[in-house]
């Protein structure tokens, strides 16, 4: 099945939150309190994709008052964080949405992504991924995490469904 085909199915864009929504990295104070940095165009991007119709979830293995206030600003109200068993998350975001694995798409970069990923309906890492994860991906973005690879994906999947210049006369 063709890239396109895939993509224009999509209602809903998953996302790991470490290596994809960041860029990995994890900083802490001298209190101990974490921090991470988060792209405003990846942001928008996924504001974009709600605006459109899209639905947004996020499922991470870590657990973080930082993710919980990032979703919360970009009304994401799926957030399931400590999944180490990432399935069960995202056979829950199926249920509660009513959807079909071919109507989603999983961006994800490490090996416990892999099991999502295989059930996703578009698999999508970034270039710095685990070796494991590109194999089973579709589409491998030309951005890094945190660095536009979301945006990247969310420009893509509106411009193959054919939802970009509505999106973009927004703006104009």
């Amino acid at each position: 099945m063709k890239k396109s085909s895939k993509v224009k199915k999509i209602k809903i864009l998953i996302l790991d939150v470490d290596g994809i929504m960041t860029d990995g990295s994890i900083i802490y104070d001298d209190d101990g309190r974490e921090t991470k940095v988060f792209d405003v165009k990846d942001g928008h991007g996924i504001k974009m994709l709600r605006m459109a119709g899209i639905d947004t979830a996020i499922i991470t293995a870590r657990k973080s008052g930082v993710v919980k206030h990032r979703a919360k600003n970009l009304g994401i109200d799926m957030v399931y964080q400590k999944a180490m068993d990432k399935v069960s998350a995202f056979k829950d975001i199926l249920r509660k949405t009513s959807l079909k694995p071919e109507n989603t798409a999983y961006m994800g970069d490490e090996l416990v992504d892999i099991p999502v990923l295989k059930q996703a309906g578009f698999k999508i890492t970034v270039p710095d991924a685990v070796n494991e994860v590109k194999k089973v991906c579709d589409y491998i973005t030309k951005m890094h995490g945190g660095k536009g690879a979301v945006r990247e994906v969310c420009e893509l999947i509106l411009k193959v469904q054919g939802k970009w210049d509505d999106t973009l006369m927004r703006y104009l």
